[in-house]
């Protein structure tokens, strides 16, 4: 997914018009407050960026789900102070997305004005993409931004509909995701690694069948390196694995074999009675796993091996942790080859993408979320990119370009 296939701002005169933005405002709240200001922070760049060129910003988000009803505790209204203080002005709200409250809003605009719609998922008819609320969106705007890249993979009204039907671009974020993507794993720099862990191989068995025919090497690790494991006849003990999963885990690994990508699976791991802090634990060979034991992480050796193929790799794609990495011990081998990955990154060495709540959380807490080169936190649309999923609210900018 190139850059020069999608519009970006730098295409654009927004001056005197009238520009939708779709921004991803589902931020946490409670009891009314903003807890976590992240994603308007990150989207206010693109909001200010319009404004001083003199467009009349109206920004379009959904939040939580509503199910097509009113429900006041889903409203916008308490992101009008955080996202005014994120753009360092004004901000005016409307209580309706559509309609005359929405037209009467949008008309009280002058250049450089911002103004925040109420939530899009009010109304049934935005997660339907029905076409007479995409025109009632339409006649608000001249001009459509997408800088919601975490909604891009729901064909909503908000995200796919106007960007058929109004002149559309990305907007910063989404700019960012997608150059970033497309360095990772759609024109990336070889040899590439994807590190792939979490708990099972069910929830992303379209991810790895993707993943075997596109990279050089493939880390599989956390649970659902114990189902890989099983299905070659590695005794797991109590560990978590999915055993009616066996036949398909030799089915990718015949397809990796094919592709020619090397897959790395554990050779010694910390096991322990049960999984909880300071649970006692010990190293073992990865086929000396004791019956009444489970696997909660990777050895020291794996994690050695693991570095020596990432340092022969230009880019490194990583979704998922390697072992139990909320409870400590357990989190060592994540910390070990994320720092390591970090490293690699700052001596210009590699290009490094991560993504995914899991992966975010656990290079936080390894100190080393701010030495990748792009972290992702568009959670499922992140996940489907890496599946090989087409995204219909990219298609949209592309087919738009």
């Amino acid at each position: 997914m190139p850059q020069s296939t999608f519009k970006t701002i730098d295409s654009l005169d927004v001056a005197g018009k009238r520009v939708l933005v779709r921004l991803d405002l589902n931020v946490p709240m409670k009891n009314g407050q903003v807890t976590d200001a992240t994603r308007i922070e990150r989207a206010a760049p693109t909001v200010k960026e319009l404004a001083d060129k003199g467009a009349k910003v109206i920004v379009l988000s959904h939040f939580g789900r509503p199910d097509g009803k009113k429900v006041p505790e889903m409203s916008l209204g308490p992101l009008v102070e955080p996202l005014a203080k994120a753009l360092g002005k004004k901000v005016a709200f409307a209580d309706d997305c559509i309609g005359a409250v929405a037209e009467d809003a949008v008309r009280a605009l002058k250049p450089g004005d911002v103004l925040l719609l109420e939530n899009l998922r009010f109304h049934k008819e935005e997660e339907k993409n029905d076409k007479a609320f995409v025109d009632k969106l339409s006649v608000l705007g001249d001009i459509y931004i997408n800088d919601a890249f975490s909604a891009a993979h729901r064909a909503h009204a908000s995200t796919e509909g106007l960007a058929n039907r109004l002149p559309a671009a990305a907007g910063r974020l989404m700019q960012a995701e997608l150059e970033a993507l497309d360095k990772a794993l759609g024109n990336p720099k070889r040899p590439v690694c994807a590190v792939v862990g979490g708990a099972k191989v069910s929830t992303k068995l379209d991810l790895l069948g993707n993943l075997v025919g596109k990279v050089d090497k493939l880390v599989i690790g956390g649970g659902m390196a114990n189902t890989f494991l099983l299905a070659q006849g590695v005794a797991v003990g109590k560990s978590l694995a999915e055993k009616d999963l066996g036949k398909t885990a030799l089915e990718i690994l015949d397809k990796a074999k094919a592709g020619k990508c090397k897959v790395l699976l554990p050779v010694d791991v910390v096991v322990a009675a049960e999984f909880k802090a300071g649970a006692p634990s010990k190293v073992v060979d990865i086929k000396d796993c004791p019956a009444d034991q489970m696997i909660l992480d990777v050895g020291p050796k794996s994690v050695e091996l693991y570095n020596k193929d990432l340092a022969e790799c230009a880019t490194l794609v990583w979704n998922g942790p390697l072992g139990a990495f909320e409870i400590k011990p357990f989190d060592a081998g994540t910390v070990a080859l994320a720092k390591e990955a970090a490293r690699l990154t700052a001596e210009k060495k590699l290009l490094s993408v991560a993504g995914g709540g899991d992966t975010v959380a656990a290079l936080e807490a390894a100190g080393v979320a701010d030495k990748f080169t792009y972290i992702s936190t568009a959670g499922g649309a992140f996940l489907e990119w890496m599946e090989g999923k087409t995204l219909p609210g990219v298609a949209a900018l592309i087919r738009a370009a």
